[in-house]
């Protein structure tokens, strides 16, 4: 054992020989990793949460201003420590010689977004587990653009504010968001406002869609699935709410969307409407974990979900606003009838004028998908007796049934995405849209499509459902990915014919902004620049982009880019540089990036790695490594382990394991708890980690584990969080985390 002068007193290198090389190790006390690893995630957490998002660009429209844009996003302000609903003012004209910063405007005055001391409702805590968040503040808002309206979730509550629209801009100081009062028990989610009429907004309570006027202040119940009893056994039922599976493994986080038309009755009263799911978990497995209230002492409850059906909600309104009537419906013959053998809705919505609701749905085994269009006459009144169903079948008008306008199919999986872009239809007997397909080359690309929309006339018959594709076009191509999923976009610009997508066209391990045309396919141009990954928001008039970029060397920073160049060469307009939002930060003086390597795989494709070297790097002596992979067991340390597959969600596991009863060796071999007997006899070679509060991989897999080490006598630790979920969120137990991980490392590798 050799001190050395330049470590501090809490580090010591050990020089470990065996037979054929020397190894050495740095090594740290607890209280030294501690140090290291509070100040890392202190550096850290700053870059991360400091970086706005969420952007909005709006175009100031006065002729004499100074301002361009007004862009409208979420940031953390400085001396904040939670999100806020803040703006920036883009001037039309700046020095180019001169780096101009953008300020950060507070939009609300001395508004408290967090609950007090942070306690979230299980339901908001439940959606922040799904979405990964780990910030506190506003998390996200609705904008409706022609009003002007924000509306947004904060502090258990819901609030509104207007800025921008038809009524101008608030150029003076922050102001007061107004709080939406209501006759509900419990909290309000997922609040949406109704793009036809910014008066009403939705939200889901108790697992119920309701609607409010903010003008009137006028409450509705809209759905009445759920019956608020104490057992969920009893409760299976719910409208408007994403299930478990489908915000975990396909990340929609919602089950309501409002129609953007709005239609009027023979009397001139609106008629607005809600595509809604609504899920029956009567035959789901009810699973109990303890609960986060100590002084409970009880377990809450959850289930493992399927697929729903989808209802549409019609609202009847009057010209003074109030709400005349509501009527739910449902389709007119059951899901299951219309769709056999779909398991999931990953995504739905509506076409951009109305005329159609959509869906996409998926089969069990994940291998078949289908894009449905599903007219609103297709449903009808909830409470129509089954006898009659053929009647009304037969009374349908002609083109009222669904289409399936595109369908893939593949023999290993399909991955869900966000990209379906619905052009207005031009002709009633078919419909273009854009969409990214991954099944046809192994790669997500781009393509434009026109279906014909068949009609039937006898019965319906599933099969018959399916439209022909009358045209395909290729709008990207090549051994490279359009990036599709994980809330990614595309922005259309119907006036030019160009579509701006985000890719991997120049580099896999780089993200950027490219443009392509839709019309006549040829050039693809990058519009970011090399050397960094990006992530890109596109102004709604296309003349300028935000950028958020980072490489391993850099910390974020975040641009605005204004396109210039001739209107009739659209396509190649060049970005320059505008203004920024946030420069970077700087790295501190002690870093050292990874270095990037490459490697061939047994596929033939090359695969890209990150390695961290350690700071007191040797020449010609050797370090141990640590290869850390996600998606499988792991030898040296297991976090919150799947330990045996029968027992974790099906939407991720069959989606690659396929069912239990097709493949029973599968899921033995890859439950590492029915093969403890291979671990070695050797102390200090199995670090369990998992938080007592896991709602997605249950501490019953831990449980299950050390259970079977014990009854093979095999050594091992284990290291509970009595207060953490599958995502550690109290900043304590991170860094509690990492130093127990180091520290074991540093002294059994």
């Amino acid at each position: 054992m050799t001190a050395v002068d330049d470590l501090s007193d809490s580090t010591e290198v050990v020089e470990m020989e065996d037979a054929t090389s020397q190894f050495i190790v740095e090594k740290h006390s607890w209280d030294g990793l501690r140090e290291i690893i509070h100040g890392s995630r202190k550096y850290s957490g700053m870059i991360i949460n400091k970086a706005p998002h969420d952007f909005q660009f709006v175009q100031k429209h006065d002729e004499m201003g100074p301002h361009s844009h007004r862009l409208y996003y979420l940031g953390m302000p400085y001396g904040s420590r939670e999100n806020s609903l803040l703006y920036s003012e883009i001037p039309k004209k700046i020095r180019k010689e001169a780096l101009l910063v953008l300020s950060w405007k507070q939009m609300l005055d001395h508004f408290q977004a967090t609950p007090h001391q942070g306690m979230y409702s299980r339901e908001e805590e439940l959606l922040r587990e799904r979405k990964r968040l780990g910030v506190f503040g506003i998390t996200s808002y609705d904008y409706h653009a022609q009003s002007g309206l924000f509306l947004f979730q904060a502090s258990n509550s819901l609030f509104y504010c207007h800025d921008g629209g038809h009524n101008g801009f608030i150029q003076a100081a922050p102001m007061k968001p107004v709080e939406i009062k209501t006759q509900c028990s419990g909290i309000r989610m997922d609040p949406k406002i109704c793009p036809g009429d910014p008066n009403f907004i939705a939200f889901i309570n108790n697992n119920d869609l309701w609607v409010t006027n903010i003008e009137t202040c006028e409450e509705r119940r809209l759905t009445f699935c759920h019956k608020g009893l104490n057992n969920v056994k009893d409760d299976p039922k719910s409208a408007g709410v994403a299930t478990f599976v489908i915000q975990e493994e396909f990340d929609r986080f919602t089950g309501y969307w409002w129609c953007p038309a709005v239609c009027e009755d023979a009397d001139g009263s609106k008629i607005l409407q809600v595509l809604y799911e609504e899920v029956d978990e009567s035959e789901v497995e009810i699973i109990h974990v303890p609960s986060p209230a100590l002084e409970e002492r009880k377990a809450d409850v959850y289930r493992y979900p399927r697929t729903g059906n989808v209802h549409i909600c019609t609202l009847t309104s009057e010209n003074t606003a109030s709400i005349v009537s509501t009527q739910s419906k449902e389709l007119v013959l059951p899901f299951k009838t219309l769709f056999p053998g779909v398991e999931y809705i990953a995504r739905a919505g509506w076409t951009r004028d109305g005329k159609y609701a959509w869906a996409v749905l998926l089969d069990r085994s994940q291998q078949k998908l289908q894009l449905v269009l599903l007219p609103p006459a297709l449903f009808l009144s909830v409470g129509v007796d089954e006898p009659q169903w053929e009647e009304h079948v037969a009374a349908m008008a002609e083109g009222v049934q669904p289409f399936v306008i595109y369908e893939e199919v593949t023999d290993i999986w399909i991955n869900v995405h966000d990209i379906f872009y619905p052009f207005i239809q031009t002709n009633n007997d078919e419909i273009t849209f854009l969409w990214v397909n991954e099944s046809k080359t192994g790669f997500c690309h781009l393509y434009k499509a026109t279906s014909l929309l068949l009609h039937i006339y006898l019965v319906f018959a599933p099969d018959d459902f399916k439209c022909p594709v009358k045209e395909e076009v290729t709008l990207t191509s090549g051994e490279w990915e359009v990036l599709a999923r994980h809330g990614s976009k595309i922005w259309v610009n119907e006036e030019t014919k160009l579509v701006y997508f985000q890719g991997t066209k120049d580099t896999p391990l780089e993200h950027h902004l490219y443009v392509v045309s839709y019309e006549s396919p040829g050039d693809i141009v990058r519009l970011t620049k090399p050397g960094f990954s990006h992530g890109c928001s596109v102004s709604q008039n296309f003349d300028m982009f935000i950028s958020h970029y980072s490489n391993v060397s850099t910390p974020p920073c975040v641009h605005v880019y204004k396109l210039v160049g001739s209107d009739s060469d659209p396509l190649h307009k060049e970005p320059e540089f505008w203004a920024s939002m946030m420069e970077s930060a700087g790295c501190p003086a002690d870093y050292v990036p990874p270095e990037i390597f490459r490697f061939p795989a047994k596929s033939g494709f090359e695969l890209y790695g990150m390695l961290y070297k350690p700071h007191n790097l040797k020449p010609g002596k050797k370090h141990p490594a640590i290869l850390f992979v996600y998606g499988g067991p792991q030898v040296a340390v297991a976090g919150a382990p799947v330990t045996v597959w029968m027992a974790y969600d099906t939407g991720y596991t069959e989606r690659y394991m396929d069912v239990p009863e097709h493949n029973q060796q599968g899921y033995e071999a890859g439950s590492v708890a029915l093969h403890v007997d291979k671990l070695p006899n050797e102390p200090n070679r199995l670090l369990i980690l998992h938080g007592f509060l896991d709602e997605n991989v249950h501490f019953f897999h831990t449980n299950f584990l050390v259970s079977q080490l014990i009854r093979a006598g095999k050594p091992y630790q284990l290291q509970i969080y009595p207060n953490e979920r599958h995502s550690i969120r109290c900043p304590e137990s991170g860094e509690h985390y990492e130093i127990m991980l180091l520290y074991f490392l540093q002294q059994h590798l």
